[in-house]
């Protein structure tokens, strides 16, 4: 009755196991380490770049106790601050032997001490949010009407094209606050504008309406068009700022969506706000210029002066090239950058996308400078790359491509630079704060202290209410805290106070089950089950309430997660895994424990679940006559009742004596 199969003991040690595994990592604190980091969007961190630090360390005679790459940078961790200090001075003169144009970003860090066994299980502690490690926060206000206007212009541009290749005369197009306005005569020509724009300009809805004497063509964005260039110009700044915060050094930065025009900006560690705000705020353009390739060209790349009128500039590989001074278009005018693949060679390319005045340009000087090269050069803080400098191969357009030689990553690469080169549209800082590193340990301080007193008081209440169940509850509640870190530690979670402050809910809610599982099995033995039944059927029975308090508490935990954001949402993953978790070790983990110690006892007596009280216990008494009489043990006795026919009368009172 009281016994489970094997495969369930199996099931718990597994979760038993992996609890611990992934849960060690949050205990071996934290060591200095160096971060290096690109510094430039053309500068890539990867395996050669792995290889160079490594060969920097052991120059300089500094033996780090791991190295590794993790996404787009570089960490070695070290025993003490003195190397750690040592590191970063030898690792930032070799790599930025220009101190004035540095290509990478050395910055100082702190990395898990956890072994490299656990690093092997990719067991990593969690991350620590801004109120615990200290940083700075950003909200910044998105300016989507900018985004929405920057549209239009472009809108405007490409049916003023559309209406001159098509021999269609108009009497002026302007932009009337979110609205392209076009003029007309007559009312043949506006219908036939309108059917050529509707076709050629499907994400705009047309109305046309009479002025005076003329016809007026009134276009705005249909709705899903605006929302769809509000999320491309969010998604775009969301993309630009992680780019820019890389320079931070900042191990965990967090960049989010909040709201439809928002965007949530913390950086843990940075205490810098100036240099976080000039980086953050910092602008970028980019630039299409032609490469000049002769003879006084040639001669400066080997050593001479540049020519009247051209740059030097330095590619990707650091290869130097010469381009002309004049600028053919520039970043506004593309519309979209995208990496796909060529139709004839299957090869990977980046496919261009600008607006119908800057396609016109493209035409004209593409077509007077086939087979020769176009660089892109892409401009931060005054000081230019190239990006990429592509052979033109034919007369080009609104919609042309870059191919040749590139991988597919190495297109991707090159679409985001182009894409994410300058914001989408302009931000604003609404909101701004700073919270100190000492301020951030107190919160770790007080956080731990709530969770571990709470932990300990419940414990210390179970095992004296309870007595032995209380020991199992106590357990199965030590169980659901080790599998709710090992959850978070395996999702890479960041811990906020909010969340530790739900950690601590989440076992006084975890205990409830026990609670309602150990009255019940109470409930059983007061009403004369046997110990073994009274097990049995308090699991079973406590199951459907602890389910349906569970689902409802969750259901509440899902709207918080839905429609929250911030410190709510934090709160609400943490509260909802929690609920998860506690299901699962207080009824089955803590199942599997009396299992274990009352399940194979077959003439079991008693159970060691604290004073079971009964109101009122009944034994039978000695019958008489015909009639059965019974007594309760716990009141006190009564006079019987006469029998039929028997008159009762009072005792006559004694006479006083004189």
């Amino acid at each position: 009755m009281n016994r489970y199969p094997w495969w369930k003991y199996t099931i718990l040690a597994i979760a038993l196991l992996v609890g611990l595994v992934y849960t060690l990592p949050n205990f071996f604190g934290e060591s200095p380490a160096v971060q290096v980091s690109s510094a430039r969007a053309t500068v890539k961190v990867d395996a050669a770049t792995l290889t160079r630090v490594q060969q920097v360390l052991d120059q300089a005679g500094v033996k780090p106790e791991t190295i590794a790459q993790e996404a787009t940078s570089i960490r070695a961790r070290f025993a003490d601050t003195d190397q750690q200090k040592k590191a970063k001075d030898a690792l930032t003169a070799a790599l930025n032997p220009d101190a004035s144009s540095p290509s990478y970003i050395v910055a100082l860090n702190l990395q898990s001490r956890s072994p490299q066994w656990l690093a092997a299980l990719h067991a990593k502690p969690m991350y620590l949010g801004l109120d615990l490690r200290g940083g700075v926060h950003f909200l910044m206000q998105v300016e989507m009407r900018a985004a929405l206007t920057k549209k239009i212009d472009s809108l405007a541009t490409d049916a003023r094209s559309l209406l001159r290749d098509k021999n269609i005369r108009h009497a002026g197009i302007s932009r009337d606050g979110q609205s392209l306005v076009i003029q007309f005569r007559d009312a043949a020509t506006a219908t036939a504008a309108r059917s050529l724009l509707t076709d050629q300009l499907p994400e705009v809805a047309w109305l046309e309406a009479p002025d005076g004497t003329d016809i007026r063509l009134r276009g705005t964005l249909k709705p899903e068009s605006a929302k769809a260039i509000q999320d491309q110009a969010l998604k775009q700044n969301i993309t630009t700022l992680h780019n820019r915060v890389n320079e931070l050094g900042t191990a965990e930065p967090v960049i989010q969506q909040q709201g439809a025009d928002r965007i949530v900006v913390q950086l843990p560690g940075v205490q810098d706000t100036a240099r976080a705000k000039d980086i953050i705020g910092r602008t970028a353009t980019l630039e299409l210029r032609m490469v000049n390739d002769n003879a006084e060209a040639m001669e400066a790349l080997r050593g001479g002066p540049v020519p009247f009128g051209s740059e030097k500039y330095l590619e990707r590989d650091g290869t130097a090239l010469i381009v002309f001074r004049q600028v053919v278009i520039t970043g506004d005018c593309l519309t979209d950058a995208q990496p796909g693949f060529d139709n004839q060679t299957q090869e990977p390319n980046v496919n261009l996308t600008v607006d119908a005045k800057c396609g016109r340009i493209m035409r004209d000087v593409s077509r007077e400078n086939i087979n020769k090269r176009m660089a892109i050069l892409l401009f931060e803080r005054g000081k230019g790359e190239v990006v990429t400098a592509p052979v033109i191969r034919g007369e080009l357009g609104t919609r042309f491509q870059i191919s040749g030689r590139m991988s597919s990553a190495e297109a991707a690469d090159t679409a985001l630079l182009l894409r994410a080169g300058s914001l989408a549209a302009p931000m604003e800082i609404i909101e701004e704060r700073t919270i100190g590193p000492s301020l951030g340990a107190e919160n770790i301080a007080k956080g731990f202290d709530s969770v571990k007193w709470g932990f300990v008081a419940i414990a210390v209440f179970m095992c004296a209410y309870y007595l032995l169940f209380g020991v199992f509850s106590s357990v199965a509640l030590g169980f659901n805290l080790l599998l709710l870190v090992a959850v978070l530690s395996m999702l890479q979670a960041t811990l906020t106070l909010p969340g530790m402050a739900a950690i601590a809910l989440t076992l006084g809610m975890a205990i409830d089950a026990n609670v309602l599982i150990n009255e019940r099995v109470r409930e059983e033995l007061r009403s004369g089950a046997s110990p073994q039944a009274a097990i049995h059927a308090g699991y079973e029975r406590a199951w459907a309430t602890i389910l349906d308090s569970n689902v409802t508490t969750l259901i509440a935990g899902l709207a918080l997660l839905i429609f929250g954001s911030g410190p709510v949402r934090g709160f609400a993953i943490v509260h909802c895994l929690g609920i998860l978790t506690s299901m699962f070790s207080a009824v089955m983990f803590s199942r599997g424990l009396v299992n274990l110690w009352y399940g194979r006892q077959k003439k079991l007596k008693s159970v060691s679940i604290g004073q079971v009280w009964r109101p009122g216990s009944a034994a039978p008494a000695q019958s008489a006559g015909d009639g059965l009489a019974t007594e309760a043990l716990d009141a006190p006795a009564l006079p019987a009742a006469p029998a039929k026919g028997t008159a009762v009368a009072p005792l006559p009172a004694k006479k006083p004596q004189a």
